[in-house]
């Protein structure tokens, strides 16, 4: 019997009690202290300056404007919407940047600045969004007093036509980006590229605004007219201040000081702006924390939701801050909040055998159905939770990109979370291969023994979901033997997963700067692994369709298979190119040492970009160096600088590789030089397409393999070391140089 007992009890406790939700904006002021402004509640520690010094702490005196009808709050000349004490924060208005041009009266601005710097206010990082609205202009915003920062959007949008979506700040006519917490003072910065000249016709201005997320919401109306956003909005927008008792935190605020701002019957917190500290009322009481007897006793006896005195039987009896439950006399049983409930005494009747048979049959009836209700109510919110990260996971966005590519939603094996555990054996560190920029990818076995590798994503913010989308998309539209294959992806998980195949080999940034493995591929293995890597980003460029955008081209995202075979991959920063454009204007994103400097200057990404950042690994072949390495001497730490100073300079040669010197032609390596040159000119108009630099290296490779074609190194070190008067280099002059290089390189490294 006891053990029955302890089994429904354990039942009671797994089940969950039922809540009732408490304001978390109660409203209080001191007694005698004006409680309003208009339709905006003032709670303590806010107060009004017609009202004694008493009704509010320093720096949170407001102003009233009763003048006006309705009257309007005011902190200084801003205006308050709306005040909250958890969260703590306040909605006021803020102004709008604008940046406007007339075919007439030429440019119209401005840049308006916001400071509270005397006051206990800071920009709240989780409610606002810098947001800026146009289609010919780059606009900042740079705050200071507590954090400096500087961030901003940049658009170019030639026609009606460029994709807006209404709803959508998608960086095509509308942009926005987070700030950083726990700063004072910002100040709008908004400049054109062209004056609107090309576009003035559909949007004559640019607008910057600090603003409250949820409240803005994109639409297409807002690009048209002479400061139509601006005017229909009366010159502000929403924003939301973060506010803290500043200058202590709860651990070094002292209880005892009169200022202390928590008081009975609440709770010191620090505030999530780590500008201070902030009260809540503790569990039990509700009402305003920071008042004198502000938080007053919840009477959960007066509401049966709010206990859990089960039985009709039992006396409820509220406590401070809880309360309790029990039998009354002429019943029996355990009228705890935990207990059994209470049975009326019937007859003269054994009190053992009507417990016993009342306490079995209740415990065979809450048995069956507690077990029942919980088992349902634990598989329904399994469900819920699969199809909460299905959503947040992108699965939605996931299923629009898909559909919009030839209407197949199919293209890649859906897993499920159970089965890619198992994979990993749930994820053991001794299954991790590497980790990247956006997660972590891990050695898996599927169910049919194939090896797989898995990559698990970070918990990602929102760009970091398009981003996941994004390479989901990309692989299952690419169908090339160079490019990584993606078999399938699980967004049922917590964070999202991919299931790629598995390349054995490593990466070739491995293989040719990792020790012990340097020197250990040979010049022909380079040369096919170039022609391979260039032939699948021509097909990404040229096959594609719509053509495909790397944007992270390096030795590292090129594995090797086995057999060398060189096989692209990392997807998460590319970006698929509208048939009808040539370019798209994007924020930057690459890596340092093989980004285009005409993509980082003018954000204008091209194909082009790919062909740049091809070239700086080409030249990682023939000199076996990194494309950034700072332990080098000043003028070679950029690979690209260096070598491209190296060929204007004819002195190439002493920044190759021994084994490359050893094994390639004359033509190869004079071919292979002048190419990676090209490929990394600084104007992206003189670099050859990737097709053509796939040509060119498929050339070189079959010219190589023809039986009748001799190899002469001498020659080739001769001609890279001595441009001039090829057929008179000697020998003995050989040797020489060869032996300068050789100082040359171990000097460099």
């Amino acid at each position: 019997m006891a053990l029955v007992v302890l089994i429904l009890l354990q039942l009671l406790l797994w089940w969950p009690p039922p809540t009732t939700a408490i304001s978390s904006t109660v409203s209080t002021a001191k007694t005698g202290c004006q409680k309003k402004c208009g339709s905006v509640t003032v709670p303590y520690p806010f107060g009004l300056d017609d009202d004694p010094i008493s009704c509010y702490r320093e720096r949170f005196k407001l102003h009233c404007n009763r003048s006006l009808d309705p009257p309007i709050l005011y902190i200084g000349n801003i205006e308050v919407l709306e005040i909250s004490l958890l969260p703590a924060q306040l909605r006021v208005l803020n102004y709008i940047g604008y940046d406007c041009y007339n075919s007439t009266s030429g440019n119209d601005k401005g840049f308006p600045s916001f400071k509270v710097n005397s006051r206990p206010f800071t920009f709240s990082d989780t409610r606002n969004r810098f947001t800026v609205i146009g289609c010919d202009n780059f606009a900042r915003i740079t705050g200071f007093n507590g954090r400096n920062f500087t961030s901003g959007c940049s658009m170019i949008c030639n026609d009606q036509q460029s994709g807006f979506i209404n709803g959508s700040c998608s960086g095509i006519g509308c942009c926005q980006t987070s700030i950083p917490k726990g700063f004072k003072s910002f100040k709008l910065y908004i400049n054109s590229y062209h004056n609107h000249t090309d576009v003035l016709v559909f949007n004559p201005c640019a607008y910057a605004f600090l603003v409250d997320s949820e409240w803005y919401n994109f639409s297409v109306s807002d690009l048209g007219g002479y400061m139509d956003f601006y005017n229909r909005n009366r010159e502000n927008v929403p924003m939301v201040l973060d506010w803290a008792i500043e200058n202590y935190t709860c651990e070094t605020v002292s209880r005892i000081d009169p200022s202390y701002a928590c008081r009975s019957n609440s709770q010191c917190f620090n505030s999530p702006n780590g500008r201070g500290y902030l009260c809540n009322c503790s569990l039990g009481y509700q009402g305003n924390p920071y008042l004198d007897d502000g938080c007053q006793d919840i009477d959960e006896c007066a509401d049966e939701a709010m206990n859990e005195c089960k039985s009709p039987l039992a006396v409820c009896t509220n406590t401070p801050g809880s309360y309790t439950c029990y039998c009354p006399s002429g019943t029996v049983g355990d009228g705890r909040k935990t207990g059994t409930g209470c049975t009326a005494i019937q007859g003269k009747r054994s009190p053992v055998m009507q417990i016993a048979l009342g306490i079995s049959f209740g415990i065979l009836v809450v048995l069956f159905i507690g077990s029942w209700i919980y088992w349902g109510i634990e598989k329904r919110n399994q469900s819920k939770r699969k199809e909460m990260f299905f959503q947040q996971n992108g699965g939605l966005l996931l299923k629009q990109q898909l559909s919009s590519c030839d209407g197949n939603e199919e293209i890649a094996k859906i897993f499920t979370e159970e089965e890619l555990k198992k994979a990993t054996n749930n994820y053991d560190e001794t299954r991790i291969l590497g980790r990247g920029g956006y997660g972590i990818v891990y050695q898996g076995f599927l169910p049919n023994n194939r090896k797989v590798a898995i990559k698990k994503s970070k918990i990602m913010d929102e760009n970091q979901v398009e981003q996941f989308i994004n390479e989901v998309v990309v692989l299952s539209q690419i169908n090339h033997k160079n490019v990584v294959k993606l078999l399938g992806c699980c967004l049922e998980a917590e964070v999202p997963l991919l299931v790629y195949e598995f390349i054995t080999n490593g990466t070739l940034f491995h293989h040719i700067h990792d020790e012990g493995h340097k020197y250990s591929i040979s010049w022909d293995d380079r040369l096919r692994i170039a022609s391979e890597t260039a032939a699948a980003l021509a097909y990404l460029h040229s096959a594609a369709s719509p053509p495909i955008i790397h944007r992270d081209v390096k030795s590292a995202n090129i594995l090797l298979d086995d057999n060398y075979m060189a096989k692209v991959s990392d997807f998460g920063a590319s970006r698929l190119i509208p048939s009808d454009k040539i370019q798209v204007t994007t924020l930057v994103q690459g890596t340092l040492g093989y980004l285009d400097p005409e993509y980082f200057h003018t954000s204008r990404l091209t194909e082009k970009s790919d062909v740049y950042s091809f070239g700086i690994v080409l030249v990682e072949l023939l000199t076996g160096r990194k494309a950034l390495d700072f332990d080098r001497p000043e003028n070679e730490k950029n690979l690209a600088t260096h070598f491209v100073t190296s060929m204007k300079e004819e002195n190439v040669l002493v920044i190759l590789e021994d084994r490359v010197l050893q094994e390639a032609s004359e033509d190869q390596l004079k071919e292979v030089t002048n190419l990676a040159n090209r490929c990394l000119s600084v104007k992206g108009e003189e670099r050859p397409t990737m097709k053509e630099v796939a040509m060119e290296l498929e050339g070189l490779r079959r010219y190589s393999k023809h039986p009748w074609v001799e190899h002469n190194h001498e020659e080739a070190e001769c001609l890279l070391g001595q441009s001039s008067n090829l057929h008179s280099c000697k020998a003995d002059e050989y040797d020489s140089l060869k032996d300068r290089v050789v100082i040359s390189l171990d000097s460099g490294r």
